[in-house]
């Protein structure tokens, strides 16, 4: 049992921190504020190679795996949570064309994602169907060796910004979850629009949009495996995306956690006081690294399942659950520590609380996630 980094992920994780903490944490307010998409930081990620982190190198990738992305994911989402959003989209799709794709669609998507000059998007939810997948509605339909795609999509993180979207679809209305195909689709194909974009409590530079199709015409080369394929290529992703998003969790509880520490030690010296009003500060400055810590190896643990290419349902939805939760809480403790300070805008833990609501609900509820981990547990 190893409970430190190698070399190699360590030196990446120290890459990633100082880019994050001098380049991404003084933008992360002001990108939130004014809901602009942070293409220069994509370009910078681009150029540490991080865009192909999962990549196999003969695509252009660094080839590497789930542990180092877990350390990359909290260091990222430490410091700009729009960022880390779109890097982790980025990274399903990415292992999604790499596992599923056929040989052409690797020669032809991988490389560019690996640079960073192209961006991926998944496309899953829809206005009748959330945590219920089998009720999407959009459909494709075989015409010659096209497909004609019609329906709308909606929730899409980087949706208008990314260049290439996989989209979750019907190609059988009579399979249910068996009917489900995934396409990828192109930014700029003929009667792919882009329609609302959604105003969310935060990440503001992490754009969220509806897809429309009308009549999109897309390449019967662009079917990702087989008719039907989808939903399980679906569940895959999704568990894999879990891993991404616990990390995360960990990532703005840390940040959340190190900003009260700091007003902490600034505001209220400890100096051997032993008033009730210090000691609940002290004591839930414990429970926040506790929670953090027991966060953190839960994410560790599925990614090392993930990486042995082992059974990980459960620890992912695990690692997604209890850290979200965590961050939660951390940083509503943050801001109850801060006091008035904790709800203005001077201070960054307010905006923390409203980035970890969100993690408690995308890629799957934390209410799906119990659900997945009893599933699991009676059938074992």
């Amino acid at each position: 049992m190893e409970f430190e980094l190698d070399p190699k992920r360590k030196m990446i994780q120290e890459t990633v921190r100082k880019f994050s903490q001098t380049e991404l944490a003084p933008m992360a307010a002001e990108i939130d504020e004014k809901e602009v998409f942070p293409r220069q930081a994509w370009e910078k990620i681009g150029k540490l190679k991080l865009a192909g982190l999962m990549i196999p190198k003969q695509y252009g990738g660094m080839g590497l795996d789930y542990t180092t992305l877990v350390a990359v994911m909290e260091e990222l989402a430490a410091g700009c949570m729009a960022t880390a959003g779109t890097y982790t989209v980025h990274i399903m799709v990415g292992n999604l064309i790499n596992a599923y794709g056929n040989q052409p669609q690797r020669e032809k998507y991988l490389p560019g994602m690996a640079q960073g000059i192209r961006i991926g998007a998944v496309s899953i939810t829809e206005a009748n169907a959330g945590s219920d997948v089998a009720a999407m509605a959009t459909i494709a339909r075989l015409d010659g060796d096209t497909y004609v795609v019609n329906g709308s999509k909606t929730f899409v993180t980087t949706g208008g910004e990314a260049d290439i979207y996989i989209i979750f679809l019907v190609t059988d209305e009579e399979a249910a979850r068996k009917g489900i195909s995934a396409l990828i689709v192109e930014k700029g194909t003929q009667g792919f629009i882009f329609g609302k974009k959604e105003q969310k409590m935060a990440y503001g530079g992490s754009p969220t949009m509806e897809l429309i199709f009308e009549d999109c015409r897309v390449p019967g080369g662009n079917l990702i495996g087989r008719e039907g394929d989808g939903f399980l290529m679906l569940l895959r992703g999704l568990n894999g995306g879990r891993i991404s998003i616990g990390a995360m969790a960990v990532g703005i509880a840390r940040a959340a956690y190190e900003a009260t520490l700091a007003y902490v030690r600034t505001k209220a010296p400890y100096d051997g006081q032993e008033g009730s009003h210090s000691q609940w500060i002290q004591w839930k400055l414990a429970d926040m690294a506790i929670k953090m810590e027991a966060s953190r190896w839960l994410n560790y643990r599925a990614a090392f399942l993930a990486d042995m290419d082992l059974p990980f349902v459960k620890e992912a939805s695990m690692s997604k659950c209890f850290a979200t939760d965590t961050a939660m809480w951390v940083t509503n403790k943050a801001v109850e520590i801060l006091g008035r300070d904790g709800v203005t805008k001077e201070f960054p833990v307010e905006r923390y609380m409203r980035e970890a609501k969100i993690l408690q609900i995308v890629e799957g509820t934390n209410e799906i996630q119990r659900n997945a981990i009893a599933m699991e547990l009676l059938r074992r």
